[in-house]
């Protein structure tokens, strides 16, 4: 799905000599790598504050330890996503509250947004599902009529455009009161182990995150609120400032490799390639369709014996998940993702792909859709 040793050997001089440089300085934790890391995305996205921190999943914890929310407050989020988007609400005490997604674009519905709202609402939690931004124009209206706080779920969309009505481009993840986001290696950013970071133009929140993810410290000993201990450590940073450098030509490379898959599929009408949001560019963390004639898991396994390697995102929703099930949501209770979790499939989707390799993964899928 992802050919990351073909990514490194592409960068490997100089991804070796910065992981070269801070072994020589022996700065390991919250070194100089770290603070220009921060610096270069600060200034990529455009924001006023990046927070690094140790992973995606604490990325979405500290934000919402740094807005406040209590113990009993509701936050409202997709049940289309992966579960650490909502692992973190529920660690934290919060209540999730699920929603349906939009059946061609899979990202959070606003109505649905809207209809959940509760006295008890205190943030709303939009995924940037598969490389685009959801309608932010729409929610940030929405939150500001009710109050709410916003933390954007970036894992999946870093470097994505997102342009409102009036003309104006933010980058994914700047738009709301925090934007979040991972550096898992598969990451269209990604490092090599784990990491993430927090982002926003909010001084004083920002102030609180910083405490946050250094155990609650203003300064060293001093500790003015509870904490967790979240850093990024200096030998992802560098690799990370290695690939920042690289991620628009990246973005460029997955686009190119889903128009491909899109003309490849153009005519055949079993198979719903990926609609592309309005007002969002897609930086195809994954190329997700929809196979319309049941058969999708008999093309996936029609695709493993040709050794084409392909990912159910996902298999199942949040709210069919052991730990996330609730009187609320019953079977049938969200049409769209119940139909979503038996039709997508997601191909591979990297950087390094050549032609070669399309032709043979578009031939085989249209091999099995027209064989009957």
């Amino acid at each position: 799905m992802v050919d990351l040793v073909t990514q490194y050997e592409n960068i490997q001089e100089e991804i070796d000599s910065a992981v070269l440089d801070v072994i020589r300085s022996s700065a390991y934790i919250n070194g100089p790598e770290v603070r220009s890391f921060q610096e270069e995305l600060e200034s990529y996205l455009g924001v006023k504050h990046v927070i690094p921190c140790a992973n995606g999943t604490d990325a979405l914890q500290v934000a919402m330890m740094g807005l406040g929310l209590k113990p009993g407050d509701e936050v409202i989020t997709a049940t289309f996503t992966y579960v650490a988007t909502a692992e973190v609400i529920a660690l934290l005490q919060l209540t999730p509250v699920l929603v349906d997604v939009d059946p061609n674009t899979f990202l959070i519905d606003l109505e649905a947004v809207e209809a959940a709202i509760t006295p008890k609402t205190k943030a709303i939690v939009p995924v940037h599902l598969f490389g685009q931004v959801a309608n932010m124009d729409g929610l940030m209206k929405i939150a500001k009529k009710h109050n709410l706080k916003v933390v954007e779920d970036t894992a999946q969309a870093i470097g994505a455009d997102y342009t409102f009505s009036d003309g104006t481009t933010q980058k994914a993840g700047t738009i709301g009161d925090v934007g979040c986001t991972s550096f898992f290696p598969s990451k269209n950013l990604g490092c090599m182990g784990d990491g993430g970071a927090i982002f926003t133009n909010d001084d004083e929140l920002a102030a609180e995150m910083r405490m946050v993810v250094n155990h609650g410290q203003s300064k060293r000993y001093y500790h003015d609120r509870i904490g967790v201990n979240s850093r990024l450590d200096s030998l992802q940073a560098a690799i990370l400032r290695v690939k920042l450098r690289k991620l628009d030509n990246y973005s460029n490379s997955r686009k190119a490799v889903a128009e491909y898959y899109d003309k490849a599929f153009a005519s055949c009408e079993q198979l719903v390639t990926p609609v592309r949001a309005e007002g969002s560019t897609h930086v195809f963390h994954q190329y997700t369709m929809m196979v319309k004639n049941g058969k999708r898991d008999e093309l996936q396994s029609a695709l493993a014996e040709k050794g084409i390697p392909s990912m159910i995102y996902y298999p199942v929703a949040l709210h069919m998940q052991e730990a996330y099930k609730d009187d609320r949501y019953p079977n049938g209770h969200f049409p769209v993702t119940e139909r979503l979790v038996d039709e997508v499939i997601s191909l591979p989707m990297h950087t390094e792909m050549d032609d070669e390799q399309l032709e043979y993964i578009a031939s085989s899928v249209l091999e099995f859709i027209n064989k009957d």
